[in-house]
């Protein structure tokens, strides 16, 4: 063998890793996560998942157990979950009509407010807030199609987004409320159940921008302001990322086809590096957010996977039917 050269295999792709580890004890499938950043939690960083039973659970991520169990929503499935920027008010959605408002300060972990829906659908409300007192939440209105604004913690209505005669959307599937760096007016982007994605001027009620991006509902989006750049995942086998041009234009970027069908959440990491699915194929998928590059296909749940979310040191948390929650570390925030 001396002196002869042997051809160099191309080296195969490492093998997804494993979670880094698993939350049980929900005993429902799990519908919402959400996580308060270190900064709201110092020292402490928490991990709040919802379930189909109705049940928030508050998880410490040192001790990897639940602390907390808030009760809220009757035995109905809890949607979405969101902290306030001011780290101790937690908001849960619950298929209740209920949206509750919750004191978490020094485990008082009670119900402060709540509004009450007017529809029932599958839409997760969305939220605008900075540090100022006053917010503006967004959540599905009393006509299928419709959004309604409002002005928190007064509840003071601001308007209602209704689409025009001739668009016929359907519902709104997924709500995203954000602002501009270069301007105060906040804008709205909802995905439709005929697979549009809308962009709405809400203090003008109409909508700047359409575009049809999805053949099935759109299940989820996420929308990274610095880039101007958006991705929606849906019922069907496409991701969509779409571009936001400086007329307020949605533009069709590129579409991505998955080997499954459905997705259920789609979350762009904080430092806007990496983006993850959540798979009705029980599959979690992981792509480089500026190439789209597929990077991993995270194979753990035996179930349905119906939420992903991001910490802001990039731990990622994955709920599924199957009752459990994986958490995982991949390509470290730099």
């Amino acid at each position: 063998m001396k002196g002869r050269h042997l051809p160099l295999m191309a080296a195969p792709l490492p093998p997804p890793p494993d979670p880094q580890f698993v939350l049980r004890g929900t005993q429902s499938p799990v519908n919402a996560l959400h996580f308060c950043q270190a900064s709201q939690a110092p020292g402490s960083p928490l991990l709040f998942s919802g379930s189909q039973s109705g049940l928030v659970h508050i998880w410490s991520l040192q001790t990897r157990r639940a602390v907390a169990t808030l009760n809220g929503h009757g035995g109905q499935s809890v949607t979405w979950l969101q902290t306030l920027p001011q780290g101790h008010q937690l908001l849960s959605q619950g298929r209740d009509l209920q949206l509750c408002l919750w004191d978490i300060a020094e485990g008082r972990n009670t119900i402060m407010d709540s509004v009450q829906l007017e529809n029932v659908g599958f839409c997760r409300g969305s939220i605008l807030a900075g540090g100022q007192p006053r917010w503006m939440l967004a959540v599905p209105g009393k006509g299928s199609d419709e959004v309604q604004i409002l002005e928190m913690p007064s509840k003071t209505s601001v308007c209602t987004l209704k689409p025009e005669a001739d668009a016929k959307p359907g519902m709104p599937m997924c709500l995203g409320l954000w602002q501009a760096n270069s301007s105060p007016r906040p804008l709205l982007l909802a995905g439709y159940e005929d697979g549009s994605v809308a962009l709405w001027d809400i203090l003008e009620r109409k909508v700047c921008s359409r575009i049809a991006c999805h053949e099935e509902p759109v299940m989820g989006l996420d929308f990274d302001s610095q880039k101007a750049k958006g991705v929606s995942g849906s019922a069907g086998k496409a991701l969509a990322v779409w571009s936001l041009d400086g007329l307020q234009s949605l533009q069709m970027y590129s579409t991505h086809e998955l080997t499954n069908p459905g997705i259920a959440e789609v979350a762009i990491r904080p430092d806007r590096k990496i983006l993850a699915t959540a798979g009705w194929d029980h599959r979690i998928r992981i792509f480089h957010w500026r190439t789209m590059k597929p990077l991993a296909v995270l194979t753990f749940h035996s179930s349905s996977v119906h939420c992903v979310a991001f910490a802001a040191d990039g731990l990622l948390a994955a709920g599924s039917k199957d009752q459990r929650i994986s958490l995982w570390s991949l390509y470290p925030c730099l």
